[in-house]
């Protein structure tokens, strides 16, 4: 096979390989067998065009069109004419089919359903893609640009499965990437080989005066580095800190500042991706629990608590934690005289539900869980370490069942000093209608409680509000704003504006992330799923601590001590599963069939059937993950350039101070080499110089400075007292640019960016190799008389 063949089936399969990180998008995968095909059609039709030979343009227009033409059959038979050939119609049903596909990608959250047109994107995606690769690496012979579309496909990959795409996707564009390298390579090396071929290695072992070696020997070194630099690439990220996730990690990788007892965590908003679970036309189970509680309409199962807004945002602060102590501390602010139960659940978290923070009843008291855990004191919070996950997980939770009297929380002093300060700030940027309307909503409210009351039934009952889960989500100042004059939007836009409003009239508070109680089933358990992931604010009030409101309409259930009467609560006397119940998570949607996929998205089947989305745990890279993410992209992008580097290095230190009439004479010769004329070392340095001007088309001045210098090695050589040279480094330089005056453009690229001379490098490995064996004497083993 022509080394062009080897290169398309290397740029063929780079492409497949790095499109394998898109598989865990869209279940079934069945597209990549469209693309596939379509990136196939592809390379036959370059491979043909090249061979001709037709123009680069011409090659590259060729396959545009025989991939337009086999996308039409598959996505726009119906409008083709004649169900083949595309016309103005098909190219309409395109557009359409984008439009439908760029919307179900805002609509689902990965693994999305295969529709139509998130098959089309993806096929079309993946077509540009390998047309891309194909073109730089095989058209134009640069397989080292071509690892840049590979790495944007791996990046979308990554970014919209939000860390999904991890090592194992990882492992084969990396490789697919590195074997289109040594593809290119092998090819380059072997016809360096035959360039070279008369070339003298002086001091290479094995290599006598005109012995031009083998142009196998560099072949085989190509190898040899290639597959070093596979195993660097697999195997040195795995041992960098902070890439557990991004690149080489999954989701959920740990926070937590090690083992010992202190440590912190740095808390990322695990709201992004709330809208698209919103979205979900189907319910999936994150986590089943039995409790002993009587009544779970309140029993909200809590992850985090984000407590700073920054005007862009609302985030959790940068806390301490500690190991998992026995039974928790009770919580702030909550005194003996409020009315507290004690219940038990037992939670088993289904193995598709990968989350670092732990749902858990608020507030804790004791769990009762293996793994790695700490404990965040501030938010009553615990997190995984070392990537401790959630999945699969079983555990026991003991909270406190809190039941405050709205006399109770009225006649609540005023909060700490401290407390009130951290969790009253508000960004300077808040528009001042949000304060404005805070007054306005609780105008004659005699105290924090009733002001809290009125806010939360503004919003869910007098405010007009509509529940709209279509609306972007956004969290800053201006979002707030918007919401407040649009009056519709999901549980983000409920709790984050309460609390900002809460917080401009001095009450305390802060934004609760978690899952609401989920839906009982008939076996006596509640399945959680992953539409019943919500968003809820918590105000502090001194004697009571952080109490839940629920300004969501038709979502949750509404706090009873905000309602007029109060239902009974208490606990049944176990909460452990009964004889012949299954305590399995099951895959089974929570949500009634009778409930139909819209009301589901829009949250109109009640409170138990409308459910919110599993929280995503990312909204980013922390600084010192970015840091060696940005280290690493940059030593991969440098790889292809190290060979123009070496080259200038040893330039400049030949024609430097230093540099005297020889390492001069072997800089114009190595220049040479860059420039296509090959070395010949038997001749004379005025031989040489002829020979140069003639090969290298000289000019005039390059010319007779190729004859000075020449002329200058000579007496060095052969004069009893040779006169110190002055200028030669000049000389060089004037030379250097002859060459590249007279050198075509492939030429000029390849003496800068692939270097001839750069093989020294490799006889230099060779030579101290060889002079190591030389050095170790071979290990003689004694032998045995024979008995």
């Amino acid at each position: 096979m022509s080394g062009r063949g080897r290169l398309t089936l290397a740029a063929y399969g780079a492409t497949l390989a790095a499109s394998a990180a898109l598989l865990p998008l869209v279940k079934p995968a069945t597209w990549i067998f469209t693309a596939a095909f379509v990136v196939g059609l592809q390379s036959l039709v370059g491979t043909l065009t090249r061979r001709v030979p037709l123009a680069r343009p011409l090659t590259i227009g060729a396959q545009v069109l025989v991939t337009l033409l086999a996308l039409t059959p598959v996505f726009a038979r119906s409008e083709a004419l004649l169900g083949l050939l595309p016309g103005p119609d098909a190219f309409a049903a395109f557009a359409t089919l984008f439009e439908e596909g760029v919307n179900d990608v805002g609509t689902y959250a990965p693994p999305a359903p295969s529709t139509a047109g998130i098959r089309l994107l993806l096929v079309t995606g993946v077509a540009v893609i390998g047309l891309l690769v194909d073109t730089l690496a095989v058209t134009f012979r640069g397989a080292a640009p071509a690892g840049l579309p590979l790495l944007a496909l791996y990046s979308v990959a990554a970014g919209l499965s939000g860390g999904g795409a991890g090592w194992l996707f990882f492992l084969p564009a990396a490789a697919g990437y590195l074997v289109l390298l040594l593809t290119e390579g092998r090819d380059r090396l072997s016809r360096w080989g035959r360039v070279f071929g008369g070339a003298h290695r002086s001091g290479r072992p094995g290599s006598a005066p005109g012995d031009g070696g083998s142009a196998s020997a560099p072949v085989r070194t190509g190898r040899r580095i290639g597959a070093v630099a596979l195993g660097v690439a697999l195997v040195v990220p795995l041992a960098l800190p902070n890439l557990s996730g991004g690149f080489l990690g999954g989701p959920g990788n740990g926070p937590g500042a090690g083992n010992g007892k202190g440590g912190t965590i740095s808390a990322v908003n695990p709201l992004v991706s709330l809208q698209n679970n919103l979205r979900q036309p189907e319910d999936r189970e994150v986590l089943r629990y039995r409790t002993n509680a009587v009544d779970t309409s309140g029993l909200y199962l809590r992850l985090v608590a984000l407590d700073q807004f920054d005007g862009t945002s609302w985030k959790s602060s940068v806390r301490p934690v500690q190991d998992l102590p026995e039974s928790l501390p009770r919580p702030a602010g909550l005194s003996q005289g409020v009315d507290t139960g004690e219940i038990t659940t037992n939670l088993v978290a289904s193995t598709a539900y990968e989350q670092k923070w732990l749902p858990m009843p608020f507030p804790a008291s004791r769990v009762s869980i293996g793994g790695s855990w700490r404990y965040e004191p501030t938010g009553r919070m615990l997190v995984g370490d070392n990537g401790q996950t959630t999945r699969g997980a079983r555990y026991m939770v003991g909270s406190l069942d809190v039941r405050p009297t709205a006399e109770q929380l009225a006649a609540a002093p005023p909060a700490p000093e401290a407390l009130r300060r951290e969790y009253t700030r508000v960004p300077a940027s808040l528009p001042a209608d949000v304060r404005e309307t805070a007054r306005q909503v609780t105008r004659g409210a005699g105290d924090d409680y009733e002001r809290a009351v009125k806010l939360q039934d503004w919003f869910t009952r007098d405010g007009g509000f509509r529940y709209d889960v279509t609306v972007e989500s956004g969290t800053g100042v201006q979002a707030i704003s918007r919401f407040l004059q649009d009056k519709e939007g999901f549980c983000v836009h409920f709790s984050f504006s309460m609390a900002a409003m809460a917080r401009t009239l001095g009450i305390p508070a802060r934004v609760a992330v978690g899952f609401m109680p989920g839906t009982p089933q008939p076996d006596g358990a509640v399945s959680v799923g992953i539409r019943d992931a919500h968003a809820w604010p918590e105000l502090y009030f001194e004697g009571v601590g952080w109490t839940r409101f629920e300004p969501t309409p038709s979502r949750g259930s509404t706090p009873s001590y905000t309602r007029e009467q109060t239902p009974s609560g208490g606990a049944t006397p176990s909460a452990q599963p009964t004889a012949g119940a299954s305590n399995e998570p099951s895959a089974a949607p929570s949500a009634s069939a009778s409930c139909s996929a819209q009301e589901k998205r829009l949250g109109g089947c009640g409170p138990d059937q409308a459910a919110g989305a599993a929280a995503s745990d990312d909204d980013g890279l922390p600084t010192s993950r970015i840091v060696w993410l940005s280290l690493v992209l940059l030593l991969v992008l440098l790889l292809p350039l190290l060979p123009l580097l070496w080259r200038a290095r040893i330039r400049a230190r030949r024609l430097g101070p230093a540099g005297g009439v020889l390492t001069v004479w072997r800089e114009i010769n190595d220049t040479a080499w860059d420039y296509g004329v090959t070395q010949d070392e038997s001749r004379t340095p005025r031989a040489t110089a002829e020979r140069l001007v003639r090969l290298g088309e000289l000019e005039l001045d390059a010319a007779e400075a190729v004859h000075r210098v020449a002329g200058a090695v000579e007496e060095a050589l052969y004069a009893p007292r040779p006169r110190p040279a002055e200028g030669l480094p000049a000389e060089a330089r004037i030379i250097r640019h002859g060459f590249h005056r007279a050198a075509s453009r492939r030429i000029r690229l390849r003496a800068v960016l692939a270097p001839r001379s750069a093989v020294r490098v490799v006889w230099a490995v060779q030579e101290r190799l060889a002079a190591l064996r030389a050095a170790v004497p071979p290990l003689r083993l004694p032998l045995r008389k024979a008995s």
